[in-house]
């Protein structure tokens, strides 16, 4: 069959992946992640012209498919005008470059692909610094096997002179730029913690939001907060965080965060490189793990969530599960807890569950009330501001009157003060 326009302006690609016994299970390359490699193909902006699958006991050390199997992607290559290969495993340099050799096209493996993708995606300055300190913590360990169009060798690899010179400043420029990246984006970290610590002393609640890529974290976040983050049905397509203030209820507000989505095999330099980004989960008072109930492969995917979780979040972190999709499926076919919650961010439907269980996930009741102290307690405006929600604070004749959110600890202590329930 003759391709498309589409087809002809896009990159090809022919997509291969390893499946090895020796492999744990997020190394290996099954029909199901062949397929969500080709979603991430298409997200990049490409086509996919075929797949390959290869069994073997261990990788071959040279061709990692071995020479047989690879001459087979060769010839499907040339079979299909396609222009590179994906592999859905992590190559090493020598590998690449042996593979570029036999197959004679450029050959990525799934890191370089989703590397792609964030540095397509990222749009605030702190996103691209983000994106590019993890390029080059990717590029510096496989600059010697890249190639000369990449480390400009003009002796080869391995030959001392002119060539060997120019290696070792692309070496000294990427670690010299990676230090100033890491700068910056320390920085970056540095700013989001003072924000954090006056979220703190103005105690209001971190509401994380986690999920696989293209769950529905951004359509839920847009629906309860009108944050107008563009969701679109492609992998990848928030990259950058967006804050917002949630009223959950009269006694509760919090601050809801959104985060990039996770995926199977994220390269580690990305966890690292996004840690100013995904730290937010680190002091996160809850975490919301929006699931798409309609996923075929969703007990995998929320497998890998939940590693990422214990990775990433403090230990204790409560954790709501919110299977979205839910009017796409079959209620039966959703889990029922005090945990979970079926919801459709899209429609809407059951936002008011989602409410109700976010307020009971957050623990102690909450009392908004209205407070008259003599002007001999000034003191505890100090304490309330460092350890409740203060809405207002009016100086009278009578006293200081103080509209506040407090918790069980702060009612009992203060009941006696109460003038008005809110």
């Amino acid at each position: 069959m003759e391709p498309t326009f589409e087809e002809h302006i896009q990159e090809r690609a022919v997509l291969v992946g390893l499946n090895a016994a020796c492999f744990r299970k997020d190394q290996t390359a099954t029909d199901e992640t062949l397929e969500e490699l080709e979603a991430l193909l298409e997200t990049a902006g490409g086509f996919c012209t075929g797949k390959i699958l290869q069994n073997r006991h261990t990788p071959d050390s040279h061709s990692f498919i071995g020479e047989g199997k690879a001459l087979e992607v060769k010839m499907l290559v040339e079979a299909t005008a396609s222009t590179m290969v994906v592999f859905d495993n992590e190559l090493s340099p020598g590998n690449i470059r042996a593979l570029e050799e036999i197959i004679g096209v450029t050959v990525l493996d799934r890191s370089a692909l989703i590397l792609d993708i964030f540095a397509q995606r990222a749009k605030t300055r702190e996103g691209r610094l983000q994106v590019e300190l993890a390029q080059y913590k990717y590029l510096l360990p496989r600059l010697s096997g890249m190639g000369a169009s990449l480390s400009r060798q003009g002796g080869g690899i391995g030959t001392r002179g002119p060539g060997e010179t120019k290696l070792e400043s692309d070496r000294r420029h990427i670690r010299e730029r990676i230090a100033r990246l890491q700068e910056e984006l320390e920085q970056v970290r540095q700013v989001r913690a003072v924000q954090r610590e006056r979220r703190m002393k103005n105690s209001v609640p971190v509401v994380a939001i986690v999920g696989y890529t293209n769950a529905g974290k951004s359509t839920l976040l847009n629906h309860l907060t009108d944050a107008g983050i563009p969701a679109n049905n492609r992998l990848f397509d928030t990259l950058d965080t967006t804050s917002r203030q949630l009223t959950v209820s009269d006694n509760l507000s919090v601050i809801l965060t959104d985060t990039v989505g996770f995926i199977a095999k994220l390269p580690h330099h990305l966890v690292d490189a996004f840690r100013a980004t995904l730290e937010e989960l680190e002091y996160a008072d809850l975490l919301l793990h929006v699931i798409d109930a309609s996923d075929e492969n969703r007990e995998e995917h929320i497998a890998v969530v939940d590693r990422l979780i214990a990775q990433l979040a403090k230990p204790g972190t409560p954790v709501l599960q919110c299977y979205n999709k839910a009017d796409l499926v079959d209620k039966t076919d959703i889990p029922i807890g005090a945990d979970r919650v079926a919801i459709s961010a899209k429609s809407g439907m059951g936002m008011d569950d989602l409410k109700r269980a976010i307020e009971a996930a957050l623990g102690d009741k909450l009392y908004h009330v209205v407070l008259r102290l003599p002007y001999s307690m000034g003191g505890q405006v100090e304490t309330l501001h460092n350890n409740a929600q203060v809405r207002s604070v009016d100086y009278t004749a009578e006293g200081i009157e103080i509209e506040t959110i407090v918790d069980d600890i702060l009612y009992g202590r203060l009941k006696e003060y109460v003038i008005r329930e809110c």
